[in-house]
């Protein structure tokens, strides 16, 4: 059903009181939601969803009310407008879903036990308690919780508990904040804690699982992130206490909660002694991103969802900001520009992509949005473009003034362009639009034409697109004078070439430092400048030569077979950023060749070229002193010997397994999952398999349990790939939020892709009813679609996923991943023989 009408427009509330009573053991909810608010029509609407409504009264009398399923409410006849205070009686099970309110579930010292915990984005509070479940309807909330009670268990929520009687937990009453972000949870948990400069106090929150300095790192980041964003903003954190809670059980990566943020173990705990530099950025970098949440996001909040890119994309953005800040020997830009920024460039080129803004009524549509490609990346990637407009100065200036137009109220893209227009005297609304409702993104065409230096723009596409002749206006950053800050014609002539390169003294180039979302396609005279001075380039522009390159051939504007032999001369780069690159560019390669084919075979010894001087600089061990960018690209040159089978590197990983059989979990986390999949590859057995598989299950290091999973996956015997596949609905085993990516494990090994593939076509239905509730689902389609690359699998897939193509929720993605097999398949078939060729010459 398409919700047309916001319930807000019938109803406004001002003020909860929310009384939740929780038995973990009948796995029961019931409550009283009594909201205050101003009833604009005579008949309002309140959300609920899997409720039993006992009853509803208004102003203190029963008054006669319907359940509307499909528009997951209550349509309640009050009789009259104006202010009312409504009270509604009900009750609701408790669901594993991992939506609404939920148990999560864990073990210590091999007893099993469990933490209930909340999720309510996006529309799954109305599973707790009735609400007007949407962003705009903000209120306060008073809220006090009862459950069965063990000694010793912690409650928590967004605002500090003020008393407790009779069992039930009261807690102060909240700012005025929307429903999604109301949180809490409870059980037998450890903490540690902080204080702010400003006397905000942090704390970490997890089971009893983890050991207590696991806590310590996310403790430090959360403490300093706040600090930090009280400066940049200029504007103090709001709320008394900023809680982070690790949930054993967690859909997403994190939620912003305000004042209680939840989190996935794997990105909120870790031990600092033993985690890998980048899993170390990855999880500062989420809480980082939640934290900015706090302002942007909670304390302002989108209108209604079609805005979600208001929160999302400046969160991305300024968990980079804010880590940069903290932490600037990490050089965190350069990880965006190695995730984020080729995440979105991919992602946006396929026809049928959503824009960054995009309408959405449908509840089951609301999750859809969530593309992380777009939403998040895309939107970092303008918002990236326009700091770099504005400057930090107006940025600053402008965010000040847009918190407090805003506080505790909505706000649109609109007021935040408007903000930054004011403090930097630039139309940055006019300049943003045309990122922010079209969908995709142009390449720059630059050429000489009769001596002339050319500049033209057009959307670029993989795969088949529709032009419509959009134009965007992009910030050039070019390093010619000649060429304007704002390119927003389909062609600009810059001027006589000879002139304007003797004059420049250096090759022409533009989007240079890469901020703006576009690619470059240099003509022949262009490139071979570049490249004649490419030792001359920095690592952001060495990366973003492989980057365009590489999506130039993935949109067949030119031939892979032509970037093959230029990649040799990035080999051995000692910067992170070309690693990358270079290895994404390798690792299409392997899409060309048939499993242990002859090209196969070639292949590899393509790969043994391009890892081995860089696998004797750099080894397996890390050495003292040694830079964070040799830390960071170890692992893609090991990745890389391996599966070139370099036999020395094959001998080094399993003398290391062999010297730390006694302490697995002790393996230099840097390198610990390529020394696992080695072994489990080349000297496995069903012996080390089921030991891998038990210590999987007993660990609660995050890191260690994704190692041993990215291992075992890779297994080539068929018995124990029959054994994962069993695993997959085994919860006590795989854990339903940890199933994509053993999924994801098994379908990209050529020998279990076949029973992965059986797997989720057998079990979709399994799969839908334990995880379709979730924003994540739709990524199975999308692992998938990473995975398949031949005309038989092509053919399966549409068979499969077609008729699901009206589904809600999923048809955006259904349609979306058709074209990328469709796309990639057709590449491959048209040039397998001539990439082949190109590889066979270059390995020589």
């Amino acid at each position: 059903m398409t919700e047309t009408k916001h319930f807000y427009q019938t109803f406004q509330p001002t003020h909860y009181n929310v009384f939740i009573d929780i038995n973990r053991a009948t796995k029961q909810i019931s409550g009283t939601s009594t909201i205050t608010g101003d009833a604009k029509e005579a008949t309002i609407s309140v959300h609920e969803k899997y409720m039993t409504i006992s009853s509803v009264k208004a102003d203190g009398a029963d008054v006669p009310f319907t359940l509307d399923d499909k528009a997951e409410g209550i349509h309640i006849d009050l009789g009259h407008t104006g202010e009312t205070t409504v009270e509604i009686a009900y009750t609701a099970p408790l669901t594993d879903s991992m939506m609404g309110i939920y148990p999560s579930y864990y073990e210590v010292d091999g007893v099993k036990k469990q933490i209930i915990g909340t999720q309510f984005e996006t529309t799954a509070a109305r599973q707790a308690f009735p609400c007007v479940d949407e962003p705009e309807a903000k209120a306060t909330f008073d809220l006090a919780i009862k459950y069965d009670e063990q000694p010793g268990e912690t409650i928590l929520s967004n605002m500090p508990e003020i008393k407790t009687e009779n069992g039930v937990h009261y807690f102060d009453t909240t700012k005025k904040m929307s429903s999604y972000l109301i949180a809490f949870a409870f059980g037998d948990l450890q903490k540690k804690l902080t204080t702010t400069k400003s006397g905000v106090q942090v704390g970490v929150f997890a089971t009893k699982a983890h050991q207590p300095k696991e806590l310590d790192f996310a403790l430090d980041i959360a403490k300093r992130s706040i600090e930090f964003y009280e400066d940049f903003y200029q504007t103090p954190y709001p709320l008394p206490h900023s809680w982070q809670l690790a949930l054993p059980d967690f859909s997403a990566g994190a939620m912003e909660n305000w004042g209680l943020v939840t989190y996935r173990e794997a990105y909120l705990l870790l031990d600092e002694d033993n985690t890998a530099l980048d899993m170390k950025q990855r999880v500062a970098t989420v809480i980082a991103h939640e934290l900015a949440h706090q302002w942007f996001g909670d304390l302002v909040t989108m209108k209604w969802w079609d805005d979600l890119w208001l929160n999302e994309s400046f969160a991305n953005m300024m968990e980079y900001v804010a880590i940069d800040a903290i932490e600037p020997d990490w050089h965190i830009w350069e990880t965006f520009q190695s995730s984020d920024v080729p995440m979105a460039l991919q992602r946006d080129a396929t026809d049928g992509v959503q824009s960054v803004h995009v309408q959405v009524e449908d509840p089951a549509e609301i999750d859809a949005i969530f593309d992380s490609a777009i939403v998040y990346a895309k939107g970092a990637r303008m918002l990236v473009m326009a700091r770099a407009l504005v400057g930090d100065d107006a940025l600053r200036q402008g965010l000040k003034a847009y918190f407090e137009a805003h506080q505790y109220n909505n706000a649109k893209g609109a007021d935040l362009w408007a903000a930054l227009g004011d403090a930097s005297g630039k139309d940055v609304g006019t300049i943003m639009n045309s990122w922010l409702e079209q969908p995709g993104y142009p390449v720059v065409s630059a050429s000489v034409v009769d001596g002339q230096l050319t500049l033209t723009q057009k959307q670029f596409f993989v795969g088949e697109g529709q032009d419509q002749g959009r134009l965007w206006q992009i910030p050039l950053n070019s390093n010619y004078d000649a060429a304007p800050a704002i390119f927003k014609d389909t062609t600009v002539t810059l001027g006589d070439y000879a002139t304007l390169r003797q004059a420049a003294g250096e090759p022409f180039r533009v989007n240079v430092g890469n901020n703006s979302h576009f690619i470059v396609k240099y003509d022949q005279t262009l490139l071979n400048d570049i490249l004649d001075h490419v030792d001359d380039l920095d690592p952001i522009s060495q990366l973003q030569l492989l980057q365009d390159l590489r999506l130039l051939a993935d949109g067949r504007q030119i031939s892979y077979a032509d970037v093959v032999p230029l990649l040799p001369r990035f080999a051995n780069s000692h910067s992170t950023l070309v690693a990358v690159a270079l290895y994404r560019i390798a690792g299409n390669l392997r899409k060309f060749v048939t499993p242990d084919s002859a090209e196969e075979k070639t292949l590899r010894a393509f790969y043994d070229q391009l890892s081995a001087a860089q696998v004797t600089r750099l080894g397996w061990t890390a050495q003292a002193g040694e830079s964070m960018d040799d830390t960071l690209t170890r692992p893609y040159i090991l990745s890389a010997a391996l599966y070139a089978q370099n036999a020395q590197a094959m001998a080094d990983a399993h003398q290391l397994f062999e010297a730390n059989q006694a302490n697995l979990a002790g393996l230099s986390a840097d390198v610990r999952v390529f020394v696992l999949r080695n072994e489990v590859k080349n000297y496995g057995s069903a012996d080390l398999f089921n030991q891998l598989l038990d210590a999987y299950r007993q660990s609660a290091d995050a890191s260690y349990k994704a190692d041993i999973a990215a291992a075992i996956t890779s297994t080539t015997d068929s018995a124990l790939i029959a054994k994962l596949i069993e695993a997959f609905e085994d919860a006590d085993t795989v854990k339903p939020q940890d199933l994509r990516a053993w999924y994801r494990g098994v379908l990209s090994n050529d020998a279990g892709e076949q029973a992965a593939w059986d797997w989720l076509r057998n079990d979709w239905d399994w799969l839908e009813k334990t995880v379709g509730g979730d924003m994540e689902f739709t990524t199975y389609i999308t692992v998938t679609t990473g995975v398949f690359h031949t005309p038989e699998r092509f053919a399966e897939f549409k068979a499969f996923f077609e008729p699901k193509i009206n589904t809600p929720g999923l048809t955006r993605e259904i349609k979306m991943d058709t074209k990328v097999i469709d796309s990639r398949v057709a590449l491959i078939e048209a040039e397998k023989d001539a990439v082949n060729a190109a590889v066979a010459k270059v390995a020589k």
